[in-house]
Order: C-alpha cells, then structure tokens, then sequence
C-alpha cells in the first residue's frame, strides 16, 4: 500500500513538471496564436459561417436576440421536442422558445439555416452601472458561404418583420387618449392608455354582409399594400368616413377594424387641443400600426361648412379672410382657447406632417355630413366613405343570431316575412332592435314577437308623420302659387318703392342745375 502510493505521487510530479515544462516552452500568448491559426484554417476550409446574436450588446438589450427569440417560437411549437414557455407583460398568448443549447432547423427561400440557443454561465462580474445576468445567452445562426449574401441582406429583415407580427399578435391593443390641457404624463408622452377589449368584431358587426365585405377587402388590402404606396409615391396612410343616424354602430365599426387589423386605437378628444401646434405634436407621437379616431367631428369644434356660410353672407370674401381659409372656428377666447384652424386639420390628415409614421388609418365620425366642410372630405383625406344605415333585413338576421342564437331557419317562414316587409318602414337603428332583444333575451319566442309588435309600431308611426308631412308641404305649395296668382292678378302700382327715390333724386338734381 506504501508503495502505491509512493508511485502515484512520483506520477503526479512528473506531470506537474510537464506542465511547468510545457508553459515554459508555450506561454500562453503562444498557445491562444496556435488556436487562432487553427481556427483559420479550420474557418478556410469549412464551408460554414457563423453569427453570434448575444443577448447583452454591451449593457444594452439587443434588440435583434428578443426578434429571433420571438421568430423561432412560431416553428419551434411544432418543431421542437424540448421547448421553454414564457409570457410576456401585457400579452395575451403562451410563446415557446429553445431550451437551452439546443438546435433548430429554418429554411428561407430554399436555404437552409441552423439556429443553436448557446447559455453559458457568466464569469466574474466586472463593474457595470446595471447588474448583468448571471447566465450569458445567444443565438448562433449556422448557414453556409455561398447563401451569406442572401440570409444577411433578406434573412435578418424577414425576421425582424415576422417578430413583430408576433409581438402585435401576443401584445393585447391598447386605447389612447390626449391628455387633458396638452398635459404630459410621468413618461412625457401625450398620451394616456388602457387596454383594449373591445369584443366587436365583423362578423357580428350589424350591417349588410355585401358592405362588410367590401370594407374588410379593403383594409386588407391597406395593410398589405405597403410595396404599392412606395410604388405610388403615396403616404401609407388611409381615411374613413362613418356617418348617419345615431346607434348604427359606428363606435363598433371602429372596435371592428381595429380587432380584424390588431392596430391601437389612438382617440383624439379636439376639445383638448389648444392649437395646430399640438395637434402636430399629437401626431408625432402616435405609432404605426394604429387608427387614429376623431368621434363626432361635427360637434367637436366649429368646423362648419364653407358654401352655407357664403350663403348666408351678402358681402364678398376673400380667401386670405382668415375665416375662409379657417372654417368658422372660434377665437380664443371663445372656446376656452381652442385655436384649432381647419387648415390645421386638413394638414394633420393630409399634410407632410401626417407622413411622419406609416401604415395608419384616419377615421372621423358624425351624426351630419352636410355640416362638414368639402375640402375635408375629399379623397386623399377621407378616401371611403362609408353610411352606417338604419337596420336592414340582412343586419337583423345578424343581430337575431347575436342575441338569440336563431337562424332564417329557426323562424317562421311567416315571422320572416312580416320582418321583411316592415324593418326597412320601421327605420330602427341596430341600437334600438338590440335593447328589445337583450331585454327579452330570456325567452326568445317572447323576444320576437316583441321585436315584431316594436317594429310593426314604429312603422306606423312613420307612415303617419310622413302623410302629416306630405299634406303640409302640399299645402304650403298650394298656398304659395295662390299667393304668385295673387301677386300676378293685381294692377300695378303707379309708383313703386324703389321709382319715388329715383324720382326724388331726378327732382333734386333739376334743382342744383338751375
């Protein structure tokens, strides 16, 4: 036993004067030349390169390791056999990701690529103003030589894009408003947000399927067009016009677009804003991917329609009138010191400030078009104009599969059409018809039949205040010609008001001539 170890400790002496030997003769400047070289010419001959995406870029967060971390999880739910699932703030959905050290396969336009999800531990911490990590991660993206080009020119791009499709998808919408008086919050933004949970969507959106259709086809083909407005030399933005009566869901159509696009709704309260120079600034700090709203613009601020008030008024204008060029807006101290102009909310829709972000929607509702100035509807501002109606037959089968849950085929083929012919007489908002349903919601046989009796009554009475009206404008017609024949049939007068000054006037002219 002596012996043995008497041998092991000779052995361990031996390979300690080894090694004293071997950094004698190959300091470690020497030995880390050696592996440089050799990674070279291991690096010359494979026909392989790799990337290194840390997560720390210096005492930053970099930005394109959260995009790949993101991009992955939508293949790596299927793919992978090991996965970590995180959720984020304010997200709505579970996100997988690649455990630790393991590897992933992507393909982009026939190339193949191999991502590897690298954790190691951290050595010593060195000083740093912000607490690093203990455990240092990366991604290592494997692709060969000849597809270099290709994967850093599209490849990256391609990911950062579908990274944020991702984050938009998982991240729950928010709703903004302007602060009050201009006011900043403890950020310094302008505005002010809550969550967005709006239920409404088009399929239960009452309104004819046609239309709906017709407007998802074209916000579709907004979000989508972003080649088509470069193409076009056009701003990526777009303008909606909602108005008619109120309760036709005007409100739920924005809720709807908002929900069918995943976009912010930023909703602008013009009562608020002092003047052009922070309607800008509003602007400025909207993101893209957002519907900016502006409810009731008629009602909002004196933007009244130009042509009636030139109407009205006797003596010529002049476009530089600044009442011409404004709209009939109120000074300031009129409106507690609103100085909104209409040139400054055209340019705010439609001017070069309204380029200052991408991919955003501009929807303006009122109860009243006719009061809306012409230049603020034109096309390039407000491109689709779209008239919320009264409950049209189509809208009430939605509403009645809404509510009750019935079908055309779970109603009487004599209830369906009574509903026919009296829905359009009855001139109902969705609003109205849907307070009968939810108030009978109990008993849906109840709720029909009281749906029917409602409309049946509110067509009655329409009927008799169109005919009250109709014989009222008969008779101011007839009134009128009476009073044309009338005027027609008298003998002139020898003088009339405006011949007895003329004649006066010749008189006191005589006069001064002798």
């Amino acid at each position: 036993m002596k012996e043995y170890w008497t041998s092991l400790a000779s052995l361990l002496g031996v390979l300690a004067f080894c090694q004293s030997l071997l950094q004698v003769i190959f300091p470690p400047e020497l030995r880390f030349a050696c592996l440089k070289v050799s990674n070279r010419v291991f690096n010359l001959f494979s026909s392989y390169c790799y990337f290194d995406i840390t997560e720390i870029d210096g005492v930053n967060t970099n930005e394109l390791y959260n995009a790949v971390q993101l991009y992955l999880s939508s293949s790596v739910s299927t793919n992978g056999s090991r996965l970590s699932l995180t959720r984020a703030l304010n997200s709505s959905a579970i996100t997988f990701g690649l455990s630790n050290n393991d590897c992933i396969i992507d393909t982009f336009n026939g190339v193949s690529v191999v991502w590897e999800h690298v954790v190691t531990q951290r050595q010593a911490q060195t000083f740093s103003w912000r607490p690093l990590p203990e455990e240092k991660r990366g991604f290592t993206l494997r692709i060969r030589k000849r597809d270099k080009s290709l994967i850093l020119d599209s490849y990256l791009d391609y990911v950062m894009e579908k990274a944020n499709e991702i984050r938009r998808k998982n991240q729950d919408r928010l709703l903004y408003t302007n602060s009050r008086g201009g006011s900043l919050d403890s950020r310094g933004h302008p505005w002010e947000s809550v969550p967005f949970k709006h239920p409404s969507t088009f399929d239960t959106l009452a309104m004819d399927p046609v239309k709906k259709r017709e407007i998802m086809g074209d916000l579709k083909d907004f979000a989508n067009g972003q080649s088509f407005y470069q193409k076009t030399g056009r701003a990526w933005k777009r303008g909606y016009l909602l108005y008619g009566p109120p309760g036709t869901g005007k409100s739920s159509m924005i809720a709807a677009m908002a929900n069918y696009l995943s976009y912010d709704i930023y909703d602008l309260e013009l009562t608020e804003v002092h003047n052009n120079s922070e309607l800008r600034k509003l602007l400025m700090k909207t993101s893209s991917k957002s519907i900016i709203v502006i409810e009731d613009i008629d009602c909002s601020i004196n933007l009244t329609n130009r042509k009636k008030n030139n109407n009205n008024n006797t003596s010529t204008r002049n476009y530089y009138d600044p009442e011409m060029r404004c709209g009939s807006v109120p000074g300031p101290g009129e409106d507690g010191g609103n100085s909104i102009t209409l040139s400054g909310l055209l340019n705010f829709t439609d001017g070069l400030w309204s380029c200052c972000g991408s991919e955003r929607i501009f929807v303006f509702t009122t109860n009243h078009i006719e009061k809306l100035d012409s230049a603020l509807l034109r096309c390039g501002r407000m491109d689709m104009h779209i008239f919320m109606s009264y409950c049209s037959y189509p809208a009430l089968m939605i509403l009645m599969k809404n509510y009750l849950g019935y079908d055309e085929s779970d109603l009487d083929a004599d209830v369906l059409k009574q509903l026919a012919e009296v829905v359009d007489k009855a001139e109902m908002t969705p609003a109205d018809i849907s307070e009968v349903l939810i108030k009978n919601r109990r008993c849906n046989p109840k709720a029909v039949s009281e749906l029917l009796e409602a409309l049946k009554t509110r067509a009655n009475r329409n009927l008799l205040q169109n005919g009250i009206l109709r014989e009222k404008n008969s008779e101011d017609i007839m009134e009128d010609e009476e009073q044309e024949k009338r005027a027609l049939e008298s003998p002139p007068n020898e003088g009339s008001e405006f011949e007895e000054p003329c004649k006066k006037q010749e008189e006191e002219d005589e006069e001064k001539m002798k």
